[in-house]
């Protein structure tokens, strides 16, 4: 019989004896995935990014408008604004456009030679400024008239508004869910005399829903207390959802973690509520600096000192050390945990992300291909732009940040189902996010109270720690008579370093009602060993050679992972935990710069970095 006449038979044969209407639909799925509902993918994306639209970016040679923005992030190769081809290594997963909302679009008016804005005067002065190729001087006239008398185009609400729904537009139209998404935002600049309490607006919701109320500028108001009304107002008036991310607390000059409102009162549990409730996230790392920790707040951690902008803020007035405790990410957790047992809520109980507040249009976070923050310090604009001021104004070099001390940080990574908005503001509102410096860390976090250290070896790991524990940004509600223990996972970037260690930070407060810290190494690459401390000593070394520059990932570990147990938790104190993985040594773009452009590192610069990822915390209150 040949193989056709074998194979017919046994078909017909199988049939024949199948009974009509016996075939059931199974009770249980076969497949053991159906009822999954747990957040099984981590996307990369950024939450702050500028285009020309936002005026200290385009009125300083900015030509990028939106539409290359979402370009860029979703793989494309583009021109930047001068001329220099840029393509990201790996496309983005998700973009937030968050353009200043004071004045937004006046660059794109100025070179559509918008009618309205030549009819006013200090329009007409910023054309002719523009169009002599004077864009420094236009934007200094602007920000002067802005400082002494409020709007300079506070009649072109309707024109503004324009702008604001091209933004949504391309919003919509660049939004492809479960490949890419657009998610809409702007950021609301409030800055009480140069000291930075900068927020970026997100909505989970649609053009519909976010046409109908136009962006809140700093000109309305500078208090995020009244920024939070008006969430509150366009909640209330769309059905849609919304939140605020504050970034740089390093330039704030001791407001954004104050214990005093903006207007001078005492934090009380009103406030507490309001301030948890619209700001679930902190931007703990970007461009202009880090802000996780210090080292004269964390002496006994040798990676406080990372990426520091600790000179002042926008203003005039220089940093002194008291306000250093009210503008780090570490000290504000710390702060909020007294100030939980004191009100009953915790203002300070916010999940971490980074973003890069990159002005040049372009998404770029890793080192060895940094585009500057803004268009004027773009690769080989001039030789000296690594001395020119960030901060400060001229003549006080007490509060002055130079470029070479901008980061190319960050980036956000968010854990969810899927890669739509709905997903990644949910993930974000629950704060299942973490923050890296510019490269792609994959990281988990569970805590509880049951895991052993077998459960690292789990091949249903993710699973196994939703069902007994919970991920970062939770609570951790465990029985007194148990212990926290927590599963950590961290793999490299694919096309980036090893790692060198997981830590876990602690933060609680000790019988006194006193805020304390320790760290954890819970994790090292190697055959280092970590001592009965939980500390290890020894570096992981360096494989970067300066001189061409490269690396080599010959130390180092692809993977690490952890169980820990809290050694010193007492069931009877407020504590929190979040965790720090961090890379081996690798060039800086410092560096970089300097052997593609043949320029020199300057004085005090540093060659390398270690590059790190931050998770949300786990709060366990008594």
């Amino acid at each position: 019989m040949t193989r056709s006449k074998l194979l017919t038979y046994f078909v017909l044969t199988m049939l024949a004896n199948i009974i009509p209407g016996t075939l059931v639909a199974g009770e249980t799925p076969y497949s053991p995935f159906v009822n999954d509902h747990y957040p099984n993918q981590v996307y990369f994306g950024d939450t702050h990014l500028h285009t020309s639209y936002s005026t200290d970016a385009g009125m300083i040679n900015n030509t990028l408008g939106p539409e290359d923005a979402y370009r860029f992030a979703r793989g494309e190769t583009v021109s930047s604004s001068t001329g220099l081809k840029a393509r990201l290594q790996r496309p983005l997963d998700f973009l937030v456009i968050a353009d200043h909302a004071e004045s937004l679009g006046l660059a794109p008016m100025i070179a559509e030679s918008n009618e309205r804005l030549l009819q006013t005067n200090i329009g007409k002065q910023l054309y002719d400024l523009v169009k002599a190729g004077k864009n420094l001087q236009a934007y200094g006239l602007w920000s002067k008239t802005r400082e002494a008398s409020g709007d300079p185009i506070a009649g072109l609400q309707d024109v503004v508004k324009s702008f604001w729904e091209r933004q949504t537009r391309f919003a919509e139209e660049y939004n492809a869910p479960g490949k890419f998404t657009a998610l809409i935002g702007f950021e609301w600049t409030s800055m009480p005399q140069g000291d930075n309490l900068h927020r970026v607006v997100i909505f989970r919701d649609s053009k519909a829903e976010a046409d109908q109320q136009l962006p809140i500028t700093l000109y309305d108001t500078i208090d995020p207390e009244k920024l939070w009304l008006w969430m509150a107002e366009y909640e209330h008036r769309t059905g849609g959802k919304i939140l605020a991310i504050p970034h740089n607390g390093n330039l704030s000059n001791g407001l954004m973690f104050d214990s005093l409102t903006l207007a001078g009162k005492t934090l009380d549990r009103s406030y507490a509520q309001q301030r948890s409730r619209w700001e679930p996230l902190y931007e703990v790392t970007q461009i202009k600096g880090d802000g996780e920790a210090h080292p004269l707040l964390s002496p006994t951690d040798e990676f406080a000192d990372f990426e520091t902008w600790d000179n002042g803020s926008f203003g005039s007035q220089a940093k002194t050390a008291d306000m250093l405790p009210r503008e780090y990410a570490r000290e504000a957790l710390k702060r909020g945990l007294v100030l939980e047992q004191k009100l009953g809520t915790n203002p300070f109980k916010f999940g971490m992300l980074g973003s890069s507040d990159s002005h040049t249009s372009l998404a770029t976070t890793t080192e060895d291909n940094y585009f500057g923050k803004v268009s004027l310090l773009e690769p080989g604009v001039r030789a000296d732009k690594l001395l020119l001021p960030i901060t400060g104004r001229t003549g006080q070099s007490e509060v002055q940040n130079l470029a070479w001390q901008t980061s190319a940080a960050g980036l956000a990574a968010v854990w969810a189902r899927e890669n739509t908005r709905e997903a990644l503001w949910d993930a974000m509102a629950r704060k299942e996010v973490y923050a890296t410096t510019g490269t792609r860390i994959s990281l988990r976090l569970f805590a509880g109270s049951s895991f052993k250290p077998a459960d690292l070896h789990r091949p249903d790991f993710s699973r196994y720690g939703y069902a007994h524990g919970v991920p970062m940004g939770q609570d951790l509600k465990i029985r007194e008579s148990t212990t926290p223990t927590f599963l950590v996972r961290a793999m490299r970037d694919p096309d980036g370093a090893n790692l060198d260690r997981i830590q876990i930070v602690k933060g609680w407060l000790d019988t006194d009602g006193n805020a304390k810290e320790r760290i954890f190494d819970i994790a090292v690459s190697g055959n280092r060993e970590i001592d009965t401390d939980g500390r290890c000593r020894t570096p992981v070394g360096s494989s970067v050679d300066t001189s061409k520059p490269t690396y080599r990932n010959s130390i180092g570990a692809a993977e690490l992972q952890a169980f820990w147990q809290d050694p010193d938790f007492m069931p009877a104190q407020r504590a929190f935990y979040y965790v720090r993985v961090l890379e081996i040594p690798t060039p800086r773009w410092t560096l970089y710069d300097a052997q593609k452009l043949g320029t020199v590192i300057p004085a005090g610069a540093p060659a390398t970095i270690q590059e790190r990822a931050y998770s949300s915390p786990v709060w366990y209150s008594p």
